[in-house]
Formats: structure tokens, C-alpha cells, sequence
């Protein structure tokens, strides 16, 4: 098989000339004045130059895309995912439904919930009118502020039951 070539070679893929490099441009400096006698002979500062901003990359054009067809797989811009939200309106009225609420629902397991599991409900309410864009705290204070008034009469009628039947002397 010496001296027949191989037809199944596979072509160089085609490279784009490089992108011509622009000189930088040349800058002139003033001619010094001429020094006199009595003046030290030390050199003028060099004038500061301007910050040069950086020119944005540009594509690399699509070897394989039909002429005049926009590149698609050049960089498009992206928003910052890591950029500060703005902040949005005030919260504290549901906030401390919320919290009261919760304080409530746990607190009327051990006989002091009733107070806050009330307050809960009442700043629940009032952030449902004033603050309707803060609709999970607000919930969330009147479903376990009810859930704490309900179990605080619980408990507390149990409790009353007990004291009267000990006072009567009778357990029913």
C-alpha cells in the first residue's frame, strides 16, 4: 500500500485572519524651556494621563454561519444575579402578628398563652387592611393566634372545672 494516498483525511477547519491591532497612539511631549543659571536643574512631573476605559470584547465572528447572519453564540449581557435588591415597604405590623401569634400558640400550653395568642389576632387583623402585600405574616399570626385563643378557654375552663370540683370536694 506504498504510494497510494489516503482519501479519508479530514479537511483543517477554517480559521478567520486575526483581527488587525491598532498602534497606540503616540503622544508628544511639550519641549522643556531651557534651564537658567540660577535655577536647580530637576525635571517637570509627568503630566498625568487619563484613565483609558477598557473597549468591550467583541465576538469572534461564526465560521459556519451563512454571510451577513448575526452570530449566535456571541456574549449577550447578563444582569447581575448578585446585585442588592431594593427594599421593599414595611412589614412590622405582620411581623409582630407573626410573632405574637406564635408565642401565643406555644405560651397556651402551659397557661399563659391567652394575652399574647389576643394580641396576635388583634395587630393580625389591622396588617390585614394596612399591609395586604405582607400577606404570609399576617396569616400566619391569625391562624395560630385563634388556634392559641381556642386552646387558652381550653385550658382555662379545665382549669376552673378542677378548682370548683376540689373546692366542692367531689371529682367528676
Amino acid at each position: 500500500m506504498t504510494g497510494t494516498t489516503d482519501d479519508n483525511e479530514i479537511p483543517a477547519i477554517p480559521v478567520p485572519p486575526p483581527a488587525p491591532v491598532e498602534p497606540a497612539p503616540v503622544v508628544a511631549t511639550p519641549p522643556l524651556p531651557p534651564a537658567t543659571a540660577g535655577a536647580p536643574a530637576t525635571p517637570a512631573p509627568p503630566a498625568p494621563t487619563p484613565p483609558v476605559a477598557a473597549a468591550p470584547p467583541t465576538p469572534r465572528p461564526d465560521p459556519y454561519a451563512a454571510p451577513g447572519q448575526p452570530n449566535p453564540y456571541a456574549q449577550q449581557a447578563q444582569p447581575n444575579p448578585y446585585a442588592p435588591a431594593a427594599a421593599g415597604p414595611v412589614q412590622t405590623l405582620s411581623i409582630i402578628s407573626m410573632i405574637a401569634g406564635i408565642i401565643g400558640l406555644l405560651g397556651s400550653f402551659v397557661g399563659f398563652g391567652f394575652l399574647p395568642a389576643l394580641a396576635g389576632v388583634i395587630t393580625g387583623h389591622l396588617a390585614q387592611r394596612r399591609q395586604p402585600w405582607a400577606r404570609g405574616f399576617w396569616i400566619t399570626g391569625l391562624i395560630t393566634g385563634y388556634i392559641g385563643i381556642a386552646i387558652g378557654l381550653v385550658t382555662g375552663l379545665v382549669v376552673l372545672i378542677v378548682f370548683f370540683s376540689a373546692l366542692s370536694g367531689t371529682l367528676y
